[in-house]
Parts: C-alpha cells; structure tokens; sequence
C-alpha cells in the first residue's frame, strides 16, 4: 500500500471515530445547561463509557495528545476531535441538519 492510500485510510478513520464520539455524546447529552464556562457535562453510562474511553486513547495517541493526568489527555483528544467532527451545518449529527430526523439511534 502506498503512503497516499494509508493517507486517506487513517483520515477516514479519523473522521469515522470523531462522528461515532459525537453521535454517543449527542445521544446522552441531557437538558443540562452549560456552566457560566460554557462546559457542559455529558454522563455516559456502560457500555457506551468503554465505547467512548476507547475512541479517546485511540485518538490521544493519534493525535500525539499529552495532559498532566489520563483524563487531561482524554479531555484533549475529545477537544480535537469534535474539532474535527465539525459543528457546521453539513453535518449529519447536528439537530436539523441533512438526514438527522431526531430519533436516537
């Protein structure tokens, strides 16, 4: 395989594990309100939890993210990724957007 395909394999991936990050916390994401920040929390249980933990050491890793403690560096690669999910309108996860119908799924 040649570098441009493993390329563009990794950047699908990437993109891949970014939406499925995003589609689990839109999917837990309460009527919370955001803090005077703007963070807002997100309880995921099991089994999601192990889902989401594993797609943010994947991404820190990729991404090369280091923190202070495990969680830091989780809470970097989730920053990064839903960076790379984007928050435009052309995506599928977002309330209203092209082929989102409101369910949870």
């Amino acid at each position: 395989m040649i570098a441009s395909e493993r390329f563009e394999r990794a950047a699908v991936l990437g993109v891949a594990v970014a939406e499925e990050a995003r589609r689990l916390l839109r999917f837990h994401l309460g009527d919370g309100e955001a803090g005077a920040d703007g963070t807002v929390l997100v309880d995921v249980p099991y089994p999601d939890a192990a889902v989401m933990t594993a797609l943010l050491d994947v991404a820190a890793d990729c991404f090369g993210e280091r923190g202070g403690s495990v969680e830091e560096t989780r809470q970097a690669a989730l920053e990064t990724l839903l960076q790379l999910a984007g928050f435009d309108d052309e995506s599928q996860l977002n309330s209203g957007g092209p082929g989102y119908d409101g369910r949870r799924t």
